[in-house]
């Protein structure tokens, strides 16, 4: 039975949302999708009101409809993303029975690869892609086990 729990504080930049789908798996893809969604929907809102404001063209009409539009479009289109990485990232660690760099450079490079052969197809932008993916992921894992 799905349920979530939203909590936060004001003291704090945190904000959890926890939503159990029964499943390890369905857990941080939808978790992945809804926090990066969220992020990419107020950077495309945000985005929308400086380029209206530095334009002079805000009305009532125009912000409510167009800013609505980009940021379901963005917020769709990287939770997506992030919800492959995830998802990719959390099998390949279950069948190699370990969550280490390995994990997330392969997890990566397969979502970059899915992203991809979903947009557009293209098997050099497929491996562009997926050596990014693999890179980025790899890079970010690299950088939270330093110690400052």
């Amino acid at each position: 039975m799905p349920r979530s729990r939203f909590s936060g504080s004001l003291s704090t930049p945190q904000v959890d949302v926890v939503i159990d789908m029964g499943n390890p798996f369905l857990n941080l893809t939808v978790d992945g999708f809804l926090k990066i969604g969220t992020v990419a929907a107020g950077r495309a809102a945000a985005e929308e009101a400086y380029h209206m404001v530095n334009k002079g063209n805000v009305s009532r009409h125009n912000l409510q409809l167009d800013e609505l539009k980009k940021m379901c479009k963005e917020g769709a289109y990287w939770g997506t993303i992030a919800g492959v990485y995830v998802g990719t990232e959390y099998g390949v660690a279950r069948i190699r029975g370990m969550n280490d760099w390995k994990s997330k450079m392969i997890g990566g490079a397969l979502a970059g690869a899915l992203v991809s052969a979903a947009t557009n197809g293209n098997q050099d932008k497929m491996v562009v892609d997926a050596i990014t993916g693999g890179a980025i992921a790899t890079g970010i894992y690299v950088l939270n086990s330093l110690t400052w």
